[in-house]
């Protein structure tokens, strides 16, 4: 019975938790939030979180084919969950596109999280098959939680590596599921 009562509070928690970092991302009274493109600034100050935690990630950076910033990915879940982010597609450091990304994903999970997410690409063909309107990882791609040194052993599957950084939320997992990603070029070129 104590176990019970124990479990329930934990769960509640979580979901409090989960619901608020979530809806901490999103005004629903706030026009037209839901068809802006990110911005820049979103997009630079994620890059600038992620190499303060792991400044070995500058290399990936550095050195990758293009690379893809999702400065807010908000995922939920109650056995089926879903994840939904906006981003920034860049060839050699120059953007090019934006990108949408969506996950569905069924098995035990409760909670809910916000995150952030940079897909790396590392040559011009991983780059190409991305912004083919629209890529799908599989769920044998697994991410990289950035920490620090964590990059130091990442290496490219299939000429992609994928790194995540926490923002905040508590969600309990055990799911199967890939990303999907929607790329659309950038207007005026």
């Amino acid at each position: 019975m104590r176990k019970h009562r124990l479990l329930g509070i934990v769960v509640a928690a979580g979901l409090a938790l989960g619901s608020a970092s979530i809806q901490a991302g999103w005004d629903p009274f706030k026009k037209g939030q839901g068809d802006t493109a990110t911005d820049a600034e979103e997009v630079d100050t994620a890059i600038a979180q992620f190499l303060a935690e792991d400044r070995s990630l500058k290399a990936f950076f550095d050195e990758a084919y293009g690379y893809a910033v999702f400065p807010n990915v908000y995922k939920g879940g109650i056995g089926v969950g879903g994840a939904y982010g906006k981003g920034r597609v860049y060839r050699r450091g120059e953007y090019v596109g934006d990108s949408k990304l969506y996950q569905l994903t069924a098995g035990f999970q409760l909670g809910g999280q916000a995150y952030s997410e940079v897909v790396f690409l590392g040559d011009a063909d991983a780059f190409e098959r991305f912004t083919s309107t629209k890529m799908e990882f599989s769920a044998q791609v697994s991410a990289v939680a950035v920490t620090a040194g964590a990059s130091a052993d990442a290496a490219y599957e299939d000429g992609v590596a994928v790194f995540t950084l926490a923002k905040g939320g508590l969600m309990w997992e055990a799911s199967v599921g890939g990303q999907t990603f929607e790329f659309e070029k950038k207007t005026g070129d």
